[in-house]
């Protein structure tokens, strides 16, 4: 068995290790014990004794809101179906029905599960863009994780060359991170809400490439 072969199966063990954390760390949230570390990250990224003001020039915190608004709905729609249109046109149905499985999907898993935990958003800073859900887990990283990982994933598969493969993974992977950093540096987010997203949105991401692979491997 090659690595192609191997792929999806590294891809469902990814995604089984990735649920195992989400639900590890949702214990632990919800037993309270990571209450202090939370509190302590959320803090180190506020003037000392100042927790009104984020660290750093008010352009940082504008950037700041800039990439926070990359993971909300309204650019998430856009590109959803900005993309989806797109491999639709080039013929590539199999892809776009990915995208948006991996789009909905991901969708309902957040408001699911902020609705079964319930956690409320941090309480120890002035929040610095407006909330209206809960905390736990973060919607802007689970959406992110799971649309920009799986578009990065569709666009890397049709490149030849393993460093344009890198480049693609690489921003895919970087403008996840962006994103969720940006929830815990507005206050808007307890650093464990954003490792929960990415573990959630990373995991549905895996499961939706390797099903990508297998239908285009079958040919439907």
């Amino acid at each position: 068995m090659g690595p192609v072969e191997l792929l999806p199966i590294a891809l469902l063990g990814g995604a089984a290790a990735s649920v195992w954390a989400f639900f590890v760390l949702a214990d632990e949230v919800i037993e309270g014990d990571t209450r202090a570390l939370d509190e302590r990250l959320l803090l180190a990224l506020r003037t000392p004794g100042i927790p009104s003001d984020p660290l750093g020039p008010p352009w940082l915190e504008e950037a700041g809101r800039d990439f926070t608004a990359l993971g909300g709905t309204g650019v998430m729609v856009f590109l959803v179906v900005a993309v989806t249109l797109f491999l639709a046109l080039a013929r590539r149905r199999a892809e776009a029905v990915i995208l948006v499985v991996a789009s909905l999907g991901a969708l309902g898993l957040e408001l699911l599960l902020k609705g079964w935990y319930g956690r409320p958003r941090p309480d120890l800073v002035p929040h610095a863009a407006r909330v209206f859900s809960a905390s736990f887990p973060s919607g802007h990283a689970t959406m992110s994780a799971a649309v920009f990982l799986t578009i990065g994933a569709l666009l890397a598969a049709t490149q030849p060359e393993p460093r344009i493969k890198i480049y693609i993974a690489s921003l895919a992977v970087l403008l996840t991170v962006l994103v969720g950093v940006s929830r815990v540096y507005l206050g808007v987010h307890w650093p464990t809400d954003v490792l929960a997203g990415w573990t959630l949105g990373a995991a549905w991401a895996a499961i939706c490439w390797a099903a990508a692979i297998r239908l285009r491997r079958t040919g439907t």
